[in-house]
């Protein structure tokens, strides 16, 4: 074995107690970071990808280990490693040794890469709620075009029944071979997919794609209390996989259309109530909608204009538990535009009222402040002027 005085636990970042496990993880991450078909021409990636495979192929064996800890590289000379040539050198110890379909997504039979199985794609599909069914919570029908394994061909994309004829593209192998300066790498074929056969017939169902696109009804339960924004995931209803692999999932964005009186923040709503000057001097009692049915509201007396009342736990619901938010009124004061002859006259009773009675004038101390302001600021306009 040449002179090399490379610690294998440093290349690998690993502590010299670290197990096997920790190893094997360390070296997949360091083998995807530097493999050759991710760093084309890069000959400090290619070392970098040499140098880790031969530190995990003396870490990861006990007997290795042992020797190359008690006596460094020298030791290991007893054991016929020497180290690797070349990346097809690797990719050949590894695929049977190490398991390469851990990592770059193929597994070995016979020396030779096979695809294996994959996972199908996930699927998003937004979906547009009412804002008391988005509260609320509520069940609604979908439809969602997905893609399927052909029924007819069983994936296979060929017509029943027929031969199959060697792949033009790799002639029979199931893999191809191309060089990346002193490397030799061999993927599976792109064309074949590592089946190494073609079927002479397409199937006539999905036209030798092997897979079909269908609509598939399901029914999404929406949770209560959900809002824009929220994703609900439906497992197993996404894509289908491939090679024998699972489905993918089925993730379903939600909006929220606005409320003509209610609005939302969080879980608490907020509700804006109108009422007269005369409720909000003297207090009235009112029945207000809440997200079910309907409450009485009371008003007390000298409420002013833009006062929150708190009703507590009539808000939004919580997705899990029995808690919910509050409903937050909002008192809106309506000034009249237009006065019957009636209504003036009492109005101007009680203006009179309040300015000869002592109590009246001292009642609001604000607004006396404020009208003191402005009727200093036209004395002094008129002085100067």
């Amino acid at each position: 074995m040449p002179v090399n005085h490379k610690d294998y636990y440093r290349i690998l970042g690993v502590p010299r107690h670290a197990d096997t496990e920790e190893i094997k993880k360390k070296y997949r991450q360091i083998a995807l970071k530097y493999h050759p078909d991710r760093n084309p021409g890069n000959k400090e990636a290619e070392e970098r990808f040499k140098e880790a495979a031969e530190a995990y192929e003396v870490l990861h064996d006990p007997e290795k280990r042992r020797l190359y800890d008690l006596y460094g590289h020298e030791g290991l000379s007893s054991t016929g490693f020497t180290g690797f040539r070349d990346a097809t050198d690797i990719f050949r110890a590894f695929s049977d040794i190490f398991g390469f379909g851990d990592i770059f997504g193929f597994g070995n039979q016979g020396g030779r890469l096979y695809p294996q199985p994959q996972a199908g794609s996930d699927l998003r599909y937004d979906l547009t709620l009412g804002f008391l069914d988005a509260a609320l919570g509520t069940e609604v029908m979908v439809e969602v075009p997905r893609e399927v394994n052909c029924r007819t061909c069983g994936g296979e994309g060929a017509k029943p029944g027929t031969r199959k004829i060697p792949c033009p593209q790799c002639g029979g192998r199931g893999v191809v071979s191309r060089s990346h300066g002193f490397f030799q790498i061999t993927t599976t074929c792109s064309r074949c997919q590592g089946r190494k056969e073609f079927f002479a017939e397409a199937c006539p169902t999905c036209g030798g794609e092997g897979r079909v696109r269908e609509k598939k009804k399901l029914k999404v339960k929406v949770p209560p209390g959900v809002d824009r924004g929220t994703h609900l995931v439906m497992a197993g209803e996404g894509n289908d996989g491939f090679n024998g692999g699972p489905p993918g999932d089925l993730y379903i964005v939600l909006t929220v259309r606005p409320h003509e009186l209610f609005r939302r923040d969080g879980y608490d709503l907020y509700l804006q109530v109108p009422i007269s000057v005369a409720q909000a001097t003297l207090g009235t009692r009112l029945t207000i909608p809440t997200l079910k049915d309907s409450q009485e509201l009371v008003i007390p007396p000298g409420t002013q204009p833009g006062e929150i009342i708190r009703l507590r736990g009539q808000g939004v619901p919580y997705p899990k538990g029995s808690s919910r938010g509050d409903l937050l009124v909002e008192v809106k004061v309506i000034v009249p535009r237009h006065l019957t002859p009636r209504q003036q006259h009492l109005l101007n009773e009680l203006a009179k009222e309040e300015s000869e009675s002592p109590v009246q004038a001292t009642a609001n101390p604000e607004n006396e402040g404020l009208l003191q302001k402005l009727w200093n600021s036209v004395k002094s306009w008129n002085n100067k002027n």
